[in-house]
């Protein structure tokens, strides 16, 4: 079966910033992503549970697969939210079926 290069960026961010990262990813041309919870993990301030929580405390991921050439703006308008909050934001090499989703 054809396989097509694409990148995978995860981006893990508190939840309460879902919607302004979800709105600059679409602003940036990105047509495609997926939100999941995030149970919990540690970090520079040790670990941490979303058990607990009240409301939309705790964090997301927010999953996109695109094309290597569209890498930079997703990264752009990413970096424009996560720089000011808690967050990761990773890239890896990936291939995919059906390049024209993407």
């Amino acid at each position: 079966m054809q396989t097509h290069q694409a990148k995978r960026v995860e981006i893990i961010i508190e939840a309460p910033m879902e919607n302004r990262l979800t709105d600059a990813l679409t602003r940036a041309g990105v047509t495609g992503f997926t939100v999941l919870p995030v149970l919990g993990g540690s970090g520079r301030s040790g670990r941490w549970s979303r058990e607990g929580q009240v409301g939309r405390a705790g964090m997301v991921a927010v999953i996109c697969l695109i094309r290597p050439d569209r890498l930079d703006a997703l990264l752009d308008a990413a970096f424009a939210v996560v720089e000011r909050h808690i967050g990761v934001v990773s890239v890896t090499d990936t291939q995919v079926l059906r390049a024209e989703r993407f």
